[in-house]
């Protein structure tokens, strides 16, 4: 590859109109050194030729010295040799070269390297949009749901925002812009929805706002990826993650509260619910297991079980008869069933502080010594049909449950008992909250429940039934709250 010296040129004519370039007499002074005042320094350099086989040069004539002139050699010839022995990169990093305009920079070093190493076209700038869809692809560890979280938080939110923009340009305030607009939509979302207009509520019918939890979810998710787009040795398209520094509003979570008299009474009034997270008060809750055990003997001691020892319905699902020990009152959580779309799936649970072991009161071994009872029967009923799954909590004919069907059938039992209403998971507050009545610190209430921090804890269950304190062992008192009118009915 023949190259030309770096040398001055200036846009002079003679006569006849023709260009002098590096000929005009003015370029040097009487002493034949260069003029300080006229033309400008520049340089050409052989490319590779096109696919065709023509020959063509780089030129270069836009400096006001010959070091600068110099320094842009270089950076060409480097840029070029990113192509070792492969033809086809040679062509497009000469078409890169060749692309960039008088007097613009030449692209990055660095950047065109990261390109050629991460398989892409030279003259391409990767864009957020083009790289999320790849990244997810690439994916192949990660829970079904995880998965399908990330397609969402892509397809709804960052493609549609960021998706235009190159992975090497994504700054702060791109992503912050982003944000913005999500929540001016949601905003415009939540007037229209209180219009007194008709129309103008039901021109944003089926429309879904976006709150701080989910934001913080996008965020996340985009955090996640681009954290990825660095940390690949071989792949290190970015060297600055810009969604770790962007700030969001803070996701303040739903304080429980609890059913009091004027509650229900507002309740039964507006049909309104004072918080997304209720609790019953202990005679409510003593009410609901009574209507239970009446109304749905089967799913009753996995109620029980929820109340009193604060698992999540999946962790419920998920004990087997190995994990549930009734000889010493231990329970081990270690499974979670859970579902992938409406596809039931039993998984690991996520965190070491979710995987745990706790005692069991004499309220939840009663009612699940009973339960152990019945399954028996069932089982001989069934005879060889029996599918053994190991799961401690099966349906009469064997079969795992599945929990979209546990919560609908507690939703039935809700209402129909005339309680007030609360979600299955807030049995789980339910349990927190009684125990923390007890007299049981944050720690008590935090290992029970399985959070990774008690800050988690004591964020979410503020609400303290002040009016019982019990002196006795907190977690047996915290089981013994729950007074009931059905005490002792087994099978």
């Amino acid at each position: 590859m023949a190259e030309g010296p770096v040398h001055k040129i200036c846009t002079c004519r003679n006569a006849h109109g023709t260009k002098l370039g590096t000929k005009c007499p003015r370029l040097r002074r009487a002493g034949g050194s260069w003029s300080a005042t006229h033309g400008r320094w520049g340089y050409q350099l052989e490319l590779p030729p096109k696919a065709n086989g023509r020959r063509r040069q780089l030129r270069r004539n836009t400096f006001d010295s010959s070091k600068q002139a110099e320094a842009d050699l270089t950076k060409a010839k480097d840029l070029l040799s990113l192509a070792g022995d492969d033809a086809t990169l040679a062509r497009e990093i000469a078409d890169l070269l060749q692309a960039v305009k008088a007097g613009q920079p030449l692209p990055d070093r660095d950047v065109i390297a990261k390109r050629v190493r991460a398989g892409i076209p030279a003259t391409a700038d990767m864009t957020i949009g083009e790289y999320l869809t790849q990244w997810l692809a690439s994916r192949r560890k990660i829970e079904p749901g995880t998965r399908r979280a990330y397609a969402s938080h892509i397809r709804v939110h960052l493609t549609p925002h960021l998706g235009h923009v190159g992975i090497q340009q994504l700054r702060v305030e791109h992503i912050a812009a982003m944000f913005t607009k999500i929540t001016e939509c949601s905003t415009m979302i939540e007037i229209a929805r209180q219009s007194d207009d008709p129309e103008i509520r039901a021109s944003v019918r089926g429309m879904r706002t976006t709150g701080p939890a989910t934001q913080e979810r996008i965020r996340a998710t985009l955090r996640k990826a681009l954290r990825d787009a660095i940390s690949q040795t071989n792949n290190r398209l970015i060297d600055f993650n810009p969604a770790a520094h962007v700030e969001l509003e803070s996701a303040k979570q739903p304080k429980a509260r609890v059913w009091t008299a004027k509650a229900v009474q507002r309740w039964r009034e507006t049909d309104k619910k004072p918080s997304p997270v209720m609790v019953w008060t202990p005679e409510q809750a003593g009410a609901f297991l009574d209507y239970a055990e009446a109304h749905d003997i089967v799913l009753y001691p996995i109620f029980v079980g929820i109340l009193h020892r604060g698992m999540r319905r999946g962790e419920a699902l998920g004990l087997r008869d190995t994990t549930v020990d009734l000889e010493y009152a231990l329970a081990t959580v270690d499974l979670q069933r859970t579902t992938d779309g409406y596809e039931p799936v039993d998984k690991k649970v996520k965190s070491d502080s979710g995987n745990r072991t706790f005692a069991l009161d004499s309220f939840t071994l009663a009612a699940w010594r009973a339960y152990l009872a019945r399954r028996a029967r069932w089982q001989l009923v069934s005879g060889p049909t029996w599918p053994d799954h190991g799961h401690f909590f099966v349906q009469p004919n064997g079969d795992k449950w599945h929990p979209h069907t546990v919560t609908k059938r507690f939703d039935r039992l809700v209402r129909d008992s005339g309680l007030p209403p609360i979600r299955l998971h807030d049995l789980r507050h339910c349990a927190a909250t009684y125990l923390k009545a007890t007299g049981a610190d944050i720690k008590d209430v935090q290992e029970l429940l399985g959070h990774s921090t008690s800050t988690i804890t004591s964020d979410t269950y503020t609400s303290v039934l002040t009016e019982l304190q019990v002196e006795r062992d907190k977690h047996e008192a915290a089981a013994a709250l729950v007074p009931r009118q059905r005490r002792g009915r087994a099978s």
